[in-house]
């Protein structure tokens, strides 16, 4: 059986002179113009195709050119060809396959808050403004708009005899405003409606123990007033916009193809670069899709394109944010990762002829083609392993 690889050995440096030259090669016929190339684009897997593919041409077309194949061995056991032009070294390290990506830093999407309380808007916060549970959003006619904590919005007035999750939000509030003296449940009872009056006694309001629509707004937490949606002195109703509004967290929202979305997994990690160059750790929270319409002369279609959006993860990242109002940010997505594991150069990588890999083994001044299995491609780096493969091997490079 013969040996996987094939060794070579560099050829005299003064050969023997043939009497009979042959004639030179006809010149090569010139090639067509290339292509135009695609745009480039960010997206590191897309390049590693590309050089898969040059291997596959390139490495192919060397290694069958000179007759060379795993464990086919010359009449003398070796190939007489030149030493590689270059060479590297197998090296031992982490390989982290990242794909970057456009982000906006933020405070997210933002939310409009249309009023239902008749009259005039006495009292607009001011941009940027943060409102608290049991604080005023906005008036009318001198009297509060409260906001309160909760997922369900307010869609009804409240009174005794009522059930249902916006009586229990509503409960939950009060008891954390101080309002106390009922039990916290899915039902409006006289004690809720005692509770109620006192709060309303306390924000100078009509103490009825009723909860008019529009006396309250529920929010998941905190809000950031984002821009007004009227001015004061302007009457107000149902339906009529009065603000928008945003969470007082800063977040970062990215833009993705619908088939890269594969990439974003909620909770997974990511680095955010901020426009002075400080990287900071955050965590996917959401991923979804939505229709977006098209611009310029793409107008009237519409295709759908993927969200994500990515949380500041730690106090540090977020007050390394926290000068930017709104700012565009790289947002790095890890597709892979190996740990301690041989690597080389891409270009490294023979494409053998009857398919797969090897590289080029590089020992004094002979050089053997060694099978490889290849893994991870990053940053330029491919992961190999076989039996042969050592740390320190040095390897030729085209």
């Amino acid at each position: 059986m013969t040996d996987p690889d094939v060794s070579r050995t560099v050829p005299p440096a003064h050969p023997d002179p043939d009497p009979d030259p042959a004639p030179p090669p006809p010149a090569p016929t010139p090639s067509p113009s290339p292509s135009p190339s695609p745009s480039p684009r960010r997206r590191r897997t897309r390049r590693i195709v590309a050089a898969l593919g040059v291997l596959a041409v390139v490495g192919g077309a060397a290694a069958a050119g000179a007759g060379i194949g795993i464990g086919d061995d010359g009449p003398d056991g070796s190939a007489e060809r030149r030493l590689p032009p270059a060479t590297a070294e197998v090296t031992r390290q982490t390989l982290t396959d990242g794909v970057t990506e456009d982000g906006e830093l933020g405070y997210g999407r933002s939310s409009t808050l249309t009023g239902h309380l008749p009259g005039t808007v006495t009292r607009l916060p001011d941009t940027g403004e943060r409102v608290t549970r049991g604080e005023a959003l906005y008036r009318v006619d001198e009297q509060p708009v409260v906001l309160m904590y909760g997922s369900v919005p307010a869609y009804r007035t409240l009174r005794e005899g009522l059930t249902g999750e916006d009586v229990e939000q509503l409960e939950r509030n009060l008891d954390a405003l101080g309002h106390t003296g009922f039990t916290v449940d899915d039902t409006y009872t006289d004690a809720t409606a005692r509770a109620v009056a006192a709060w309303q006694e306390a924000e100078g309001l009509e103490e009825t123990g009723v909860v008019k629509t529009g006396r309250v707004v529920f929010a998941p937490a905190a809000v950031r007033v984002d821009a007004p949606g009227t001015e004061e002195g302007a009457s107000t109703g149902p339906g009529r916009k009065v603000l928008t509004y945003t969470s007082t967290a800063q977040s970062v929202t990215v833009a993705l193809d619908t088939a890269d979305l594969r990439l974003a997994e909620e909770d997974a990690e990511v680095t955010v670069v901020l426009p002075d160059g400080t990287e900071v750790g955050g965590r996917i929270t959401e991923v979804a899709t939505e229709i977006a319409a098209g611009e310029g002369e793409d107008q009237g279609e519409t295709t759908t394109v993927g969200r994500v959006e990515v949380a500041l993860d730690g106090k540090e990242a977020r007050e390394a944010a926290a000068p930017y109002v709104l700012a565009s940010v790289d947002v790095t997505f890890t597709a892979g990762e190996r740990e301690n594991v041989l690597t080389v150069p891409v270009a490294a990588l023979v494409a053998l002829p009857g398919g797969g890999f090897a590289v080029e083994a590089v020992t004094g001044s002979s050089t053997s083609y060694v099978p490889v299995e290849t893994g991870l491609f990053a940053d330029g780096r491919v992961e190999i392993s076989g039996d042969r493969v050592t740390e320190g091997m040095t390897v030729g490079m085209p």
